[in-house]
């Protein structure tokens, strides 16, 4: 980052290492021991990004593949909830890319579980308005996608006790 407060990217071997920036008004410059090692179109737009893919170790660079538009498609294949469950999970976050790891592990359940179990989740998670991997996870684990809506549909009754005063009481 430097005068712009723009982030760029250099090759990953060099991450964590003093490195030096050469300004131009049109490119940025990234030495490491007087050997160009990165250069980039200057862009000052701050707090955003640019990233050279072939920067990134080739272990990350299937992820430069991801964007909330495969995600969304992917989804979209399985069932139309289970879309607009991963779209929640994108929303939320102040970049998609945070969500990433969660929709991956969320889609996965249509593997394990099916798609069938992974759309009954997802639609009760909308329902409950929690937006995450650990409730579809905890959902599919404890069969709740087998639950009766019924069950959730009507409210318990209050039971009797002498302690709880009811509605009379405060008129």
């Amino acid at each position: 980052m430097g005068p712009d407060k723009h982030y760029y990217s250099v090759p990953y071997r060099f991450i964590g290492r003093k490195i030096k920036l050469l300004y131009s008004s049109t490119s940025v410059e990234a030495f490491y021991h007087y050997e160009r090692i990165a250069m980039h179109k200057r862009i000052k737009s701050p707090y955003n990004y640019t990233t050279d893919k072939d920067h990134m170790a080739s272990t990350h660079q299937f992820v430069a593949e991801w964007t909330p538009d495969k995600f969304l498609s992917w989804a979209a294949s399985i069932h139309e909830d289970v879309r607009l469950y991963i779209l929640k999970i994108l929303e939320r976050k102040q970049h998609p890319e945070q969500a990433y790891k969660s929709c991956v592990g969320i889609l996965g359940f249509s593997r394990k579980a099916g798609n069938e179990r992974l759309t009954i989740a997802c639609r009760r998670a909308l329902g409950y308005g929690i937006y995450n991997y650990k409730t579809i996870q905890s959902i599919l684990e404890n069969k709740m996608d087998s639950y009766e809506d019924s069950l959730f549909a009507d409210e318990l009754p209050m039971p009797n006790h002498d302690n709880i005063r009811g509605e009379d009481y405060y008129k």
